[in-house]
């Protein structure tokens, strides 16, 4: 019995699809706005990969904060909020404490969300039944990119392969895997250690690639995994295999890399006799009692 995670794994390319084609015209950071781009737990690490790329674009000084740490009283043009439940508590207290125009992008157009932010862009085709995040919030990023200008025509095709090429035995079965990625892939690599954490329990770590040589190379060896999301820097490769390790770059798109992360999750959950629709000690949303 395939399980919601797996299916909404696999539907990711045509979320894709639809994501870019949907773009809003009005809702989103204008080019020159100065933007702070908060979330929680998966939303912040998409946050940090949108705000690399916003900057990489050159359309305006952009920021990205864990909900709870957004520094309220520093000026910004705009706020965008990203949450799949639209009922985290951390969000919905900075909305409410911030005058800044804010927009926010969530699955459930039902929820306190629509009425805490200036707009609202609702990608309710895109939402989950699985607790742990999957296909939303790389739609909400596909959305993002798009708005960019970028054309993600390669980045679906990438997609497609990854939800369908047989995963590697070095992948699903090592003792422990540490994600790195440069630039906007830094919050994929934090996202995908994240993931394997969420649904099957893994020791998994995450790093900027070239802070990797920098201590955390320490932990490579055999049975663990290197597994980078993008172009690595020169001379890591041999530097990871040298320690007996196995080094990871398949050349997709970081994105679609990530659903080849996501997978493995999902076949270590099961190896493990666990649901990846159910982890452990978590919920759909984050509510803090009052």
């Amino acid at each position: 019995m395939t399980t919601h995670t797996e299916a909404e794994i696999a539907s990711q390319p045509e979320c894709w699809r639809r994501a870019v084609e949907n773009v809003p015209a009005d809702a989103l950071p204008s080019p020159g706005e100065r933007v702070a781009v908060i979330g929680c737990g998966t939303s912040w690490f998409i946050a940090m990969a949108y705000a690399a790329l916003r900057e990489r674009a050159g359309l305006g000084e952009t920021d990205a904060f864990a909900a709870s740490e957004a520094p309220v009283g520093r000026p910004y043009d705009r706020v965008l909020a990203l949450t799949r439940s639209g009922t985290t508590t951390e969000v919905l207290e900075l909305l409410g404490r911030t005058q800044t125009r804010s927009t926010a992008i969530t699955a459930d157009p039902n929820t306190p969300i629509m009425t805490a932010a200036d707009q609202t862009i609702v990608l309710d085709y895109a939402d989950e039944r699985s607790v742990v995040q999957t296909r939303f919030a790389t739609t909400q990023l596909a959305l993002l990119r798009a708005s960019l200008g970028e054309d993600l025509t390669q980045a679906i095709a990438d997609a497609e392969q990854a939800v369908s090429a047989p995963l590697p035995d070095e992948l699903t079965a090592a003792e422990q895997y540490s994600f790195l990625g440069t630039g906007w892939s830094v919050g994929l690599a934090q996202e995908a250690a994240l993931k394997m954490r969420e649904a099957s329990r893994s020791w998994t770590e995450a790093y900027p690639a070239m802070e990797y040589r920098h201590g955390p190379i320490s932990i490579a060896g055999p049975s663990r995994v290197t597994w980078m999301l993008g172009a690595a820097p020169e001379g890591l490769r041999e530097q990871v295999e040298a320690t007996g390790g196995t080094f990871m770059e398949s050349g997709l798109d970081p994105m679609a890399e990530l659903i080849r992360a996501q997978r493995v999750a999902v076949a270590r959950a099961f190896a493990k006799g666990l649901n990846p629709d159910e982890p452990l000690h978590l919920t759909r949303s984050v509510i803090l009692s009052s």
